[in-house]
């Protein structure tokens, strides 16, 4: 049970030589954290790209009176805003640890050594947390633990879960998005078949039957589609 007599030499001589050159390493790591940036500038990119598709598509559905498509994708707008509020929100978490590496990186001009950052710890602890770049982030941690910069982690594994209620999006955000897409337009249709010429009520229900069925197949393949594109993006 008694610890290897080498093994407090072999830590202490990581800076001398032995092991990778705590300048470097620095200067590594933060190119790293620039180059996961510039990844999600290109998702975030991708979402504005797709959103403006999708809108075109709303506007559409909305203006050949069906609500429902134009309901269902004025969801996918509210699900691909939030995507993006939180490829943001990682970004900005991205870019606080490249600024304390660089504060690291000026220190070590005058010690010569990284010294222990609890900013940087308390960092790490957060970014592994994110799934979409869980990954490279433990292996970026386990690189600093190796160079001192901070205390062993325990990285455990995180379940990609959305926060409580992301999956049903609210009605009001939905309407939101309706609204500022037709002008209020969608909400002035939902009373419009009570102003119709009266037809008798079998009628009107063959008619509307019909009608889905007609715009149903192709209508059925371009929602399957942009559920996909929006699923790719949100899972990233």
């Amino acid at each position: 049970g008694r610890s290897s007599p080498g093994l407090h030499a072999t830590n202490m001589s990581f800076f001398r030589g032995k092991g990778p050159d705590p300048k470097e390493q620095c200067k590594k790591w933060r190119l790293q954290l620039k180059k996961e940036m510039r990844d999600l500038d290109r998702q975030i990119t991708g979402i504005d790209r797709e959103e403006k598709k999708v809108k075109a598509e709303a506007k559409k559905a909305a203006k050949d009176g069906q609500i429902e498509s134009a309901k269902f994708l004025a969801k996918q707008i509210v699900q691909s805003r939030k995507a993006k509020e939180r490829i943001l929100c990682t970004k900005a978490n991205l870019n606080s640890m490249e600024m304390q590496l660089g504060n690291q990186q000026a220190m070590l001009r005058v010690a010569g050594t990284l010294e222990k950052s609890a900013e940087v710890m308390a960092m790490m602890n957060d970014l592994i947390k994110i799934p979409a770049i869980a990954g490279s982030m433990r292996e970026l941690a386990q690189e600093m633990e190796k160079a001192n910069l901070i205390d062993e982690m325990v990285t455990e594994a995180f379940d990609e879960m959305e926060p409580e209620g992301m999956e049903e999006e609210s009605d009001l955000e939905v309407q939101r998005v309706l609204d500022e897409l037709t002008g209020a337009q969608v909400g002035a249709m939902k009373v419009s078949p009570a102003v119709l010429p009266a037809r008798p009520q079998a009628a009107q229900e063959e008619a509307a039957e019909a009608e889905a069925e007609a715009e149903g197949e192709g209508e059925d393949v371009d929602l399957s589609e942009m559920q996909a594109r929006i699923a790719a993006l949100r899972a990233t």
